[in-house]
């Protein structure tokens, strides 16, 4: 009998992971409050439904946007289940709707995603999972069905904890990859070459790789993950380091960036968008930005 899994908002990281899911072989049951994002389920052979409390499947996956539209998701559950929180959001939030799901009787793991967009649709994605350990064994073997590979972090809030981590270094990493394309093009380097040759080379890293292709291109429309969503990210990240009392000077430095991206009206950009605000910063004009 087919495993059945449900995935509760179908953006750009939940529908992608509904689509491998469909991929492995699972009957996905899905939700989104945009009837296009359901239909769009509907059409790769998905199952959506027309209200949260219908999803029945045993493991659902949410994907969301708000710390508000997971506690609207938490009010509408109504079946017995394991839920796999894959947002980005505050650890305080998160354990707010593990204890009203557990009066409930539904069990919520700690489950933030490294990986963007498009490393999701490639099932790219690593799974920073966190919580009741026995939950965690019943949801397992959904896991290899949306990523590549998962860890066990322990305690609820651990996947959390890794998530803001593995986000201050994608901050960092993504300001750095335009700053190196912006020296390279001042220098009158053509900016194919510099992903080509940088890609191989020791300064390289995973954004590099993932975001130097659109830098290359100029082209920042299809974002995998908006200026405007990854404010929240870097809100969240900079707090959890002032609250621990941890120097994060290179975060500081890169998050300036960010902010002129959006003042620059690049909020709906791609984040590989930095890379147009150096380059204006530098006086470098290139062919029109898509």
């Amino acid at each position: 009998m087919t495993q059945s899994i449900g995935v509760i908002g179908l953006g750009v990281m939940g529908s992608a992971m509904a689509a491998n899911l469909l991929k492995a072989g699972f009957t996905v049951e899905g939700y989104d409050i945009a009837p296009k994002a359901r239909a769009a389920l509907k059409r790769i052979g998905g199952r959506p439904v027309a209200s949260i409390s219908r999803i029945k499947a045993p493991v659902v996956i949410t994907s969301l946007p708000s710390a508000q539209a997971l506690h609207d998701v938490v009010a509408a559950f109504e079946t017995r289940c394991i839920v796999l929180e894959t947002s980005t959001l505050p650890i305080e939030e998160k354990a707010r709707a593990r204890a009203s799901l557990a009066r409930k009787g539904i069990t919520l793991l700690d489950c933030p995603l490294s990986g963007t967009g498009a490393q999701a649709r490639a099932k790219d994605l690593v799974v920073f999972a966190s919580g009741e350990r026995g939950a965690f064994r019943k949801a397992e073997p959904f896991l290899p069905g949306f990523s590549r590979a998962h860890y066990y972090l322990g305690a609820f809030g651990n996947g959390s904890r890794m998530k803001y981590v593995a986000n201050l270094l994608v901050a960092i990493h993504n300001v750095s990859t335009a700053e190196a394309f912006v020296l390279g093009m001042k220098a009158g380097l053509d900016p194919r070459t510099i992903y080509e040759v940088l890609a191989n080379s020791a300064g390289a890293s995973r954004m590099f790789q993932v975001r130097g292709p659109q830098m290359v291109a100029n082209r920042y429309g299809e974002a995998t993950i908006s200026v405007a969503l990854f404010q929240k990210d870097m809100k969240i990240i900079g707090e959890f380091a002032h609250a621990l009392g941890a120097p994060t000077p290179l975060f500081n430095a890169a998050a300036p960036l960010y902010n002129a991206a959006m003042a620059q009206g690049l909020s709906q950009a791609d984040t590989a968008s930095v890379c147009a605000v150096l380059e204006r910063m530098a006086g470098i004009r290139r062919s029109t930005m898509r």
